[in-house]
């Protein structure tokens, strides 16, 4: 073999050699991650603080017990609409009755007894004291008349000492009668004021309870207060129930309140009047709206949780909230129109700052970026970036500066 096929075949070795070297490295090479990104893209975008709530009638009306009693009948449905006067339940005021007419007699003797006693006292002790009275002062009249006649005769010597002092006698004994008759006389009229104010007292008393029974009796039926919804019933006929138990509640729930449960740390953008959206997990398909109308000044604990009670008015004209129940609130507490926007999962965080990672042809670029309002997907990028460029979004690999990645779109 020749000199110059030597060299050929050294070439030609060191080709092939070449070639396989890079078939081995092409083979083990590790290929580029896959990375979803998505384009920064001008919308409206709608800041919105997301919270539980409790539905509330705004006006409630109350309806309890009076008097411990049995719940005698019901005519009303719980849920159904009533109108203002419509009977609900009836109680059982049998033993009220009773104990109004015994109250009844009581008032009417203490006001006889208040007559008796103004008139001076009973009728017969007062006749009977009149007539004693009465025959006294003829008494006394006549046995002065008679001391004066004897004065006249035993001066003429036509009568004796022993007949005058015996008129005298009798005198004096009509005179302690006369003084014995005024004294009784002031006694009575002194005991006629007193009883006429123990019956008077008596007497107010009895008034009191007779009002305060005729209120039961008539609290036996219950009636609607206004037009609305009887929205709880919580007895059946036969129920006892005891002074103070709640029997029915009624409301008008065209219109009602949620009072939303918002977490310390969200109160800051929230002002009345912001829209709010409610939804309830028993009717997913269907969403309620309202308004803020109380945003507190304190919070409370919850449970585990310090929140503050926001009132939100909500309409409800087909009358599918229902008091108590528990619902999902969503105020939106502030918007934005044509906002340059980007997932939320994009933007991460060192510190203070905040960046995003930009597709730059294949390779990630971290740029700072500074944010704006921040909605529940989507969050504002107010500097650092332009529309239409593309970030990367949270992938299995970490995602660093210079990173070449295959980009697919999200």
């Amino acid at each position: 073999m020749s000199g110059r096929d030597k060299k050929r075949l050294a070439i030609l070795g060191g080709a092939i050699l070449v070639v396989v070297l890079l078939l081995t490295a092409l083979a083990y090479r590790k290929p580029a991650p896959e990375v979803r990104v998505a384009e920064a893209r001008r919308e409206n975008l709608n800041s919105a603080v997301s919270s539980n709530g409790k539905v509330e009638p705004i006006t409630p009306h109350t309806l309890r017990a009076q008097f411990a009693t049995f719940v005698e009948r019901i005519p009303a449905v719980e849920g159904q609409a009533v109108r203002s006067g419509q009977t609900l339940l009836v109680l059982d005021a049998a033993e009220t009755r009773a104990e109004l007419a015994r109250r009844r007699e009581e008032l009417l003797a203490a006001e006889e007894s208040i007559r008796t006693a103004r008139a001076g006292g009973p009728a017969e002790e007062l006749a009977q004291l009149a007539s004693d009275i009465r025959k006294n002062e003829a008494e006394r009249a006549r046995l002065r008349k008679d001391r004066e006649g004897l004065e006249r005769l035993l001066a003429k010597q036509a009568a004796t000492r022993d007949e005058l002092d015996k008129i005298q006698l009798a005198l004096d004994r009509a005179e302690a009668d006369a003084r014995r008759l005024d004294l009784k006389k002031s006694e009575l009229m002194r005991r006629s004021g007193v009883d006429a104010e123990r019956a008077a007292l008596l007497a107010e008393r009895a008034r009191n309870e007779v009002r305060a029974l005729e209120e039961k009796v008539r609290s036996a039926e219950l009636a609607a207060p206004v037009d609305g919804t009887l929205y709880a019933l919580p007895v059946k006929p036969g129920s006892y129930v005891r002074v103070g138990d709640l029997l029915a509640e009624v409301a008008d729930l065209r219109r009602v309140r949620v009072r939303a449960f918002v977490d310390e740390p969200e109160l800051g953008p929230l002002e009345q009047g912001q829209d709010v959206e409610i939804t309830w997990d028993a009717a997913p398909s269907r969403a309620w709206r309202g308004k803020t109308e109380v945003i507190p000044k304190t919070v409370v604990a919850r449970g585990s949780r310090s929140v503050a009670e926001v009132l939100c008015s909500v309409e409800n004209e087909k009358l599918e909230l229902l008091p108590n129940i528990n619902v999902n609130v969503r105020i939106m507490s502030r918007q934005r129109a044509n906002a340059l926007v980007v997932p939320r999962g994009a933007v991460r965080g060192e510190g203070a700052d905040r960046y995003v990672f930009v597709l730059d042809g294949s390779m990630l670029r971290r740029r700072s970026v500074r944010i704006g309002l921040a909605g529940a997907t989507m969050v504002e990028i107010a500097e650092g970036l332009k529309e239409g460029e593309q970030v990367a979004l949270p992938a299995d690999v970490e995602l660093r500066d210079g990173l070449v990645v295959r980009a697919v779109p999200s």
